[in-house]
């Protein structure tokens, strides 16, 4: 038995390592014709785009390495049981259970190593490419603005944005926190920005919104107003207050996010996006577990040996897991469900398929 282990164990990690190749050079090539383009367009050194792609490769390995999980286990046991080897197995009284733990345990390794990527790595890489890609002169008032992350980039405001498209925003929550009264909040649906670069400002057009306004006998009470279109202007930080960037949700670790969250409580601003975040570092390591309960049984029942087959099969699933992943967090930020339930959306309903499959797989 121990041989016949060695055997599927070696075959899968021959294949995981050129699926790990290969879906890492995938991912980045969007990013190679971004760092191209700054070579060539923007003029910057290649040691400054070197340093750029450097900081950009463990992001990419924490999506790369489950879909290298999903699509190896695929192609192994997709070819074992298409040549009756599965049947070969199950025929000479071994469990097929063992093999299942093994490549369990396998993704277990992975997971925690996306664990440790995801609180220790990744976070200062993102931060060392962000303030790499300031050092080379990128920096500009529309640079500040990111999706869903707070910004902090300008003065006596912090800013949520959910997301931008060229000059257009969508659900917009503006705050300023004051000494000793309530921090002041506006939402609005939608709204579009205009640059003043000279001034180093940005007027901010908002539409179907709310703001918390002073009351003109105690400026210490607010009372909310509604608005279809309101006009607000903000001036960037003294460029000492931004040699330091402040950390988006990506360049924090775990214990950084939980001190930002407590910090933001305190200051009455909504932290879901935050808490999205740290729930996220924790779910999406352990989709290389879900993809391993998920590959096995689906390999063993299609029995296809056709390699293109199973890269299809994948990309299918892969595709499947980002878009309920995405929907979550979607909802999450809007605060239409719970931080929690947000980030493992995506694990719980591909657990459940998983274990339904295994239950099957494991009858016949």
């Amino acid at each position: 038995m121990r041989i016949l282990k060695n055997y599927v164990l070696i075959e899968w990690f021959c294949l995981f390592i050129l699926s790990l190749i290969a879906t890492t050079f995938i991912f980045g090539v969007g990013n190679i014709f971004k760092l191209v383009e700054l070579v060539i367009a923007k003029g910057v050194s290649f040691l400054s785009v070197f340093k750029i792609f450097v900081y950009l490769l463990p992001s990419l390995l924490i999506y790369t390495i489950p879909i290298s999980i999903l699509a190896t286990t695929l192609l192994c046991f997709g070819r074992l049981s298409y040549e009756n080897e599965i049947m070969a197995i199950r025929a000479s009284g071994i469990r097929l259970f063992s093999f299942l733990v093994s490549i369990f345990m396998i993704g277990l390794f992975f997971g925690l190593l996306c664990l440790y990527f995801n609180d220790s790595l990744i976070p200062k890489a993102h931060y060392q490419l962000r303030t790499t890609i300031q050092e080379i002169g990128l920096k500009n008032p529309m640079a500040y603005l990111e999706e869903k992350t707070f910004i902090k980039a300008f003065q006596n405001y912090i800013m949520f944005i959910y997301k931008i498209r060229n000059d257009h925003l969508e659900d917009v929550r503006i705050y300023q926190p004051q000494i000793d009264k309530p921090t002041r909040t506006i939402t609005a649906q939608n709204g579009e920005f205009i640059l003043i670069p000279e001034k180093n400002m940005i007027r901010l057009v908002l539409q179907n919104g709310s703001a918390d306004e002073p009351s003109f006998d105690d400026p210490s009470v607010f009372y909310k107003i509604n608005f279809k279109r309101y006009n607000l202007t903000l001036r960037l930080k003294d460029p000492q207050e931004l040699e330091n960037l402040d950390k988006k949700v990506a360049d924090m670790t775990i214990k950084e996010l939980n001190q930002e969250i407590k910090k933001m409580q305190e200051l009455n601003i909504d932290a879901q996006p935050l808490l999205v975040g740290l729930y996220r570092k924790f779910s999406l390591p352990f989709a290389n577990i879900i993809f391993v309960l998920i590959a096995v049984p689906l390999a063993i029942s299609i029995r296809r040996r056709e390699r293109s087959f199973s890269v299809i099969l994948c990309a299918a699933i892969g595709l499947l897991y980002y878009i309920v992943m995405v929907l979550g967090e979607s909802l999450a930020l809007r605060n239409k469900i719970g931080p929690e339930l947000g980030a493992w959306l995506p694990n719980l309903a591909f657990f459940i398929i998983g274990v339904v499959l295994n239950i099957r797989s494991l009858e016949h």
